[in-house]
C-alpha cells in the first residue's frame, strides 16, 4: 500500500476528504503517519466481512465481534510516538535555547453495541532532556484524552442522526478555528456535547464544548471554567467521494482572559465564515474566510481573515511534483489606544500551524508561501516550503499559536517580520511506523530587529509514530 503517495496532498486536499476509512487513509507531511488522528472516525465494520480481509496483522484487534449477529463488536488500535525537537535562538534570542523528547502512548477502545457506541483512549505522556517548567502542551502525566458515548439513528432512509456527549478530539474543516493540536505532545481534547446529520451530500453539525485544561499530574485534566465554544459547521459535498465541496459555519466564543496587545479581559466573538475545498487529483485548493464581531472588556471588537492554497500535481511527471502557493491576511488591531478591538482570534488553531517551526499564529499577519513536494522513492516524500511573513497592521503585535503575545506593535512601525524554509522528509516505513524528519529557520526581518533580539531561530525535528 503506497501511502505516502497518497501523503503528498498537502492539508489542505487532505481537509477535504472525509474521515472515514475502509483502510488506513493517508495524511500530509505536517500530520503524518497514516489513520485520522481522532480515531473515533475510523470505520472498520467492512472486516465483518471475513472476504473483505487482506490478512495483514492488525485486523484482529480492528474488528472483535462480541456476539454471534456481529452487532456487538470492539474496535482496539493505539498510538506510540517519540518526537525529539531541538530549537537554538528561541524567540529570536530572547529566550534560552531548548531540547527536549516528547513521548506518548495512547491505546483506544470502541465499543458498538447496535445503535450506541463508547469510545475510549488514555494517554500517557512525558516529555525527557528538558531544564525549563513543562508546559500544557508537554506532558500531561496519565489521563483519560478521551471518553464519550454516542447515539446513532436512521431519520430517514438516506440520513442519519448522531448525538455524542463527553471527552473528545475535535477537528473541523482544514483546522484553522477547531482542530486537535495533534503536532505537539498533548492534543487538545473538548468536553461538551455534539449533534451531526448525515447524509450523501451534505453534514450538519452542531456543537458546544469547553476546551480541556492540561495538568502536569496525573488524571487532573479539567473542563475549562475560562473558555467556551459553540456554533454551527455544514459541509455540502459537490461529488460522490466528498472530493470537493462548500463549509458554512457560526463559531462562538467565550474567554473570561483573553490577551492581546491592547489589554486583557473578557471577550465574546462571534465568527461567520466558508470555505471552498477540492482535489481533482491534479488540482487541488482550499480557500477560506471569516468575518468577527463581538465584545472585548465590554466593547466592541471586530476581526477579519482570508486565505487560500492552490496546487498542482504533476501526477505523470517521475517523483510526482506537487507544487503549491498559500497566501493569507489575518487582521490585527488599528488603534491600541483606543477601546475597540480589531485583531482577528482564531480560537483554537492547529499545535503546528505554520509547520514544524510555528514561532507565530494567525493573527495580524500577512502570510506568502509557496511549496513544493515529491516522492523520490516509494513511502517517501520530501517537502520543501519557503515562507515570508508581515504584520496586517503595524500598531498590533505579532502573537503566537496560542495566543500569547511574542513581540508588542507599540515600539516599531515596521511591517515585515521575517522569513521561514522548511525542509521535511517523511519515509512511511511500515503501514504502522513513520519516521519523519524535519529542518527550519526563521530569519528576522525590520520588526524583529527594531523590537529585540533578531538572531534566526533554527530547528531540528525528528519523529517516529507507530499507530494502528
Amino acid at each position: 500500500m503506497r501511502i505516502v503517495k497518497q501523503s503528498v496532498a498537502l492539508a489542505t486536499a487532505l481537509a477535504a476528504t472525509p474521515l472515514v476509512a475502509q483502510a488506513q487513509v493517508g495524511t500530509g507531511l505536517g500530520r503524518a503517519p497514516t489513520l485520522t488522528n481522532e480515531r473515533y472516525n475510523e470505520d472498520w465494520i467492512y472486516l465483518a466481512d471475513p472476504v473483505s480481509r487482506t490478512g495483514h496483522w492488525t485486523e484482529p484487534f480492528k474488528y472483535i465481534a462480541l456476539d454471534d449477529n456481529r452487532s456487538t463488536y470492539l474496535v482496539t488500535g493505539m498510538e506510540a510516538r517519540s518526537r525529539y525537537e531541538g530549537y537554538a535562538n528561541v524567540n529570536w534570542g530572547s529566550a534560552p535555547n531548548d531540547a527536549y523528547i516528547w513521548h506518548r502512548f495512547m491505546p483506544y477502545a470502541d465499543l458498538h453495541m447496535g445503535a450506541v457506541r463508547f469510545f475510549a483512549q488514555p494517554i500517557v505522556s512525558s516529555i525527557s532532556g528538558v531544564d525549563r517548567p513543562t508546559r500544557p502542551v508537554d506532558t500531561t502525566g496519565t489521563d483519560m484524552l478521551q471518553a464519550f458515548g454516542e447515539l446513532r439513528m436512521d431519520v430517514t432512509e438516506r440520513m442519519s442522526l448522531s448525538l455524542s456527549m463527553g471527552r473528545k478530539l475535535v477537528s473541523l474543516g482544514a483546522g484553522r478555528f477547531i482542530d486537535t493540536r495533534y503536532g505537539v505532545n498533548i492534543p487538545q481534547a473538548f468536553e461538551g456535547a455534539d449533534a451531526t446529520l448525515t447524509s450523501q451530500f451534505r453534514q450538519v453539525t452542531a456543537l458546544y464544548y469547553h476546551p480541556v485544561d492540561n495538568g502536569p499530574g496525573d488524571f487532573d485534566d479539567r473542563s475549562s471554567r475560562q473558555k467556551a465554544v459553540w456554533g454551527v459547521y455544514a459541509t455540502q459535498w459537490l461529488d460522490a467521494k466528498r472530493a470537493i465541496g462548500i463549509d458554512a459555519f457560526y463559531l462562538g466564543l467565550r474567554d473570561n482572559a483573553a490577551v492581546y496587545d491592547q489589554g486583557t479581559g473578557k471577550e465574546i466573538v462571534h465568527t461567520f465564515g466558508s470555505r471552498v475545498f477540492g482535489d481533482k487529483g491534479s488540482w487541488h485548493w482550499n480557500i477560506e474566510g471569516a468575518l468577527q464581531g463581538g465584545h472585548f472588556a465590554g466593547h466592541p471588537r471586530t476581526g477579519w481573515g482570508i486565505g487560500g492554497e492552490v496546487g498542482y500535481r504533476f501526477l505523470n511527471v517521475p517523483t510526482t511534483p506537487d507544487f503549491s502557493f498559500l497566501s493569507e491576511v489575518i487582521s490585527g488591531d488599528d488603534n491600541p489606544r483606543d477601546q475597540r478591538l480589531g485583531t482577528f482570534n482564531p480560537l483554537f488553531p492547529r499545535g503546528k500551524y505554520f509547520g514544524a517551526l510555528s514561532p507565530i499564529g494567525p493573527r495580524n499577519l500577512i502570510r506568502a508561501r509557496p511549496g513544493v513536494t515529491v516522492v523520490p522513492y516509494t513511502d517517501v516524500a520530501v517537502s520543501l516550503t519557503g515562507a515570508a511573513y508581515w504584520r496586517q497592521s503595524v500598531a498590533d503585535g505579532v502573537y503566537g499559536v496560542a495566543g500569547n503575545v511574542v513581540r508588542s506593535g507599540r515600539d516599531s512601525t515596521a511591517r515585515f517580520i521575517g522569513t521561514q524554509i522548511e525542509l521535511t522528509v517523511a519515509w512511511q516505513a511500515t503501514p504502522e511506523l513513520n519516521v519523519t524528519a524535519s529542518v527550519s529557520a526563521f530569519e528576522a526581518g525590520t520588526f524583529i530587529r527594531e523590537t529585540g533580539p533578531a538572531q534566526t531561530i533554527r530547528m531540528l525535528g525528528i519523529m517516529a509514530n507507530y499507530r494502528f
